[in-house]
């Protein structure tokens, strides 16, 4: 049985890959600073451990054949824009100590976990945008902390297959969402953000959406990502690669789809002081179908059902709304 490590198993991503992993016969060993926040872990083991420091990251990694890297301080919009110099320093600690400590350990393989917030601003300062390929990622204009770190470590990752043979696969998601993620405290993601407002509103009430509504998007959901993980990492490609869906809608769009989903007319209310992001983004995914034969299946419309159902379900079970 092939022994893994995912790291940051108790955030979003990391426990839906792991309970995919478990279903496909891995031994899995989970790694967070904290346990998952909605239900138990399916990792055979789990170590609470603080991946800053480097003996943390030499103990993650022992025993183990390869190494799926999804740690990292991160949140939504005005989490990273109000925080860059913690997520800068926390990250690239996390990053170069599990990537030194995989070469130290004989790992075999490890996946990084990159961001569309490594693409160019330039290339993002209209609604209506390109969608983006993997090559537009140079001349580098990332998203201020966040996006420069993580683009840093996409080229320690080539650095370390180049000289130490350690072999590595980076993933650019674009905006992963669904159940068991985070909905409100400040780190949620826009989706999630939405669902909240929707779900606390009543029939034609007034919600606050941030920016002007006309900032475009895609997004991906979660299943779909932990299995785009997957085949990334047993694929031979060693270049980062977008993952995500290639459908570009507007925040007011997105509104309208939970609305609908909810059953309620929604008034918007636009906040021009919270932080927006660029102005548009999506994902080129040519080289997705290329590299995997594959790509995302699961239409937005279902992942916010699925994701609205799950939220609402949750503020139910806390009181904050009547069953």
């Amino acid at each position: 049985m092939k022994k893994v490590l995912v790291t940051g198993a108790g955030g979003f991503i990391g426990h839906h890959l792991t309970k995919f992993l478990v279903e496909r016969g891995y031994w899995v060993r989970g790694v967070d600073v904290k346990l998952p926040e909605y239900e138990a872990t399916a990792a055979h083991e789990f170590e609470l451990l603080d991946l800053r420091r480097w003996d943390n990251c030499l103990t993650a990694t022992r025993g183990v054949n390869e190494v799926y890297a999804l740690a990292a301080n991160m949140g939504g919009i005005g989490f990273i824009h109000s925080h860059k110099a913690e997520i800068s320093r926390d990250n690239v600690l996390i990053n170069i100590h599990t990537l030194d400590a995989a070469r130290v350990q004989g790992v075999s393989r490890l996946l990084y976990t990159s961001s569309a917030c490594i693409y160019p601003g330039y290339l993002q300062d209209k609604p209506d945008v390109t969608p983006l390929k993997e090559e537009d990622a140079y001349p580098a204009d990332p998203e201020d902390g966040y996006g420069w770190e993580k683009l840093y470590t996409e080229r320690v990752c080539r650095h370390y297959t180049e000289d130490y043979g350690l072999e590595t696969r980076t993933v650019r998601f674009h905006n992963i969402f669904g159940p068991l993620g985070t909905y409100d405290g400040g780190r949620e993601k826009s989706p999630a953000a939405i669902c909240r407002k929707v779900a606390l509103a009543k029939d034609e009430d007034v919600i606050d959406v941030w920016g002007d509504g006309k900032q475009t998007r895609s997004y991906c959901y979660i299943d779909d990502c932990v299995e785009g993980i997957y085949r990334l990492m047993r694929s031979d490609f060693r270049e980062p690669l977008n993952l995500g869906q290639d459908r570009m809608i507007t925040i007011d769009e997105l509104v309208d789809i939970v609305a609908k989903v909810a059953g309620k007319q929604i008034e918007k209310q636009h906040d021009l002081s919270k932080p927006q992001g660029v102005r548009g983004r999506n994902s080129d995914n040519s080289l997705l179908r290329k590299v995997l034969d594959w790509e995302p299946i699961i239409s937005l419309e279902e992942g916010l059902a699925r994701t609205y159902e799950w939220i609402r379900g949750e503020l139910v079970k806390t009181g904050r709304i009547a069953g």
